[in-house]
């Protein structure tokens, strides 16, 4: 089995003597004229306005003063793939990212051939697991640039046929390892796992910051709360919130997102991708926290593939398909 390399990311002077006039007479004291007060009044509803200013869920959140936002719509897809995750985001420009493939190869190609999805800039696997890497053969027919993954090979014949596809591809491999990709006007922010984690591929899962302007997503495949808390503690900038569109942990199951990591993230919506499943996802216990911290919740086994498209000065706009 061919085992994907690793590249490197890449003073004034003396008056005379002249004794000063004496001050004039103080003007007498009087209130305020009516024009003064029609200009307290205005200034205050402009500011009103200013403060009520913005659109989509998750409100506006202003360039700082002197940046100008990125031009254009950023358009990011949760697909639904079943029980599985695959995250595509496309750029103003027409850049592409494509974040895992979910497990069935015949549904990527559907959802490709839907998208018009002919060219992938950046692929990026979280993990080897089958329900997030499957989906990713059929898609290396468009040409990945770059293919980014945790340095740990799978052992099943799926990841095989992946690398196969994607040396055929002529694409780059690269381990996840803190690189900052530019795709027109997105930047998307690498983070490998921590040191110390065995092999247990979602402990291992590659962390994926999406930047545009002001608007921020977080993806983390399946990492649990051991390779989570490593990050906290590490002090990762990439796990620091708020973001406005966060991916629930493993599906939402139980050993995946935690107070503590959401204390760090701060989202305001997470979309679950999820399926018809035995493991009981997304669990109980997990919905009750995303209630407890405020945020929005959507599920793609419910609501079909999630569309999110944001603007550069962090406004944005959620559909779903039903």
């Amino acid at each position: 089995m061919t085992r994907p390399r690793s590249t490197p990311a890449k003073g004034k002077g003396k008056a005379g003597a002249r004794r000063p006039a004496a001050p004039a007479p103080a003007a007498p004291r009087r209130g305020p004229s009516s024009s003064d007060l029609i200009g307290v009044v205005v200034l205050l509803l402009t500011a009103s306005l200013a403060a009520c200013a913005g659109g989509g869920w998750g409100g506006r959140r202003p360039a700082p003063t002197g940046t100008e936002a990125p031009k254009g719509e950023l358009t990011l897809r949760f697909l639904d793939v079943g029980q599985g995750d695959a995250v595509l985001v496309r750029s103003p420009e027409g850049k592409t990212l494509l974040v895992d493939g979910g497990r069935s190869g015949e549904r990527m190609r559907t959802l490709m051939d839907q998208y018009a999805v002919t060219k992938v800039d950046l692929m990026v696997a979280s993990h080897a697991d089958a329900d997030h890497i499957a989906g990713l053969v059929p898609a290396a027919q468009a040409k990945p640039t770059v293919f980014v993954n945790n340095g740990l090979a799978g052992t099943t014949q799926t990841w095989d046929r992946l690398v196969t596809a994607l040396e055929k591809a002529g694409t780059t491999f690269q381990k996840a390892n803190a690189q900052v990709f530019t795709l027109g006007s997105m930047k998307v922010r690498i983070f490998g796992p921590p040191r110390g984690m065995n092999d247990d591929q979602n402990n291992n899962s590659v962390g994926v910051r999406v930047e545009f302007g002001k608007f921020t997503a977080l993806l983390t495949g399946d990492s649990e709360r051991e390779e989570t808390t490593a990050w906290l503690a590490q002090g990762r900038p990439e796990a620091r919130g708020p973001v406005q569109i966060y991916k629930s942990i493993h599906h939402g199951a139980r050993n995946g997102d935690h107070a503590a990591w959401l204390a760090a993230v701060r989202p305001e919506n997470v979309v679950i991708s999820v399926g018809e499943n035995s493991y009981g996802h997304p669990t109980p216990e997990v919905l009750d926290l995303y209630r407890q911290n405020g945020i929005r919740v959507y599920r793609t086994d419910e609501q079909g593939t999630v569309t999110v498209t944001a603007q550069g000065d962090g406004t944005y706009h959620v559909t779903t398909d039903h």
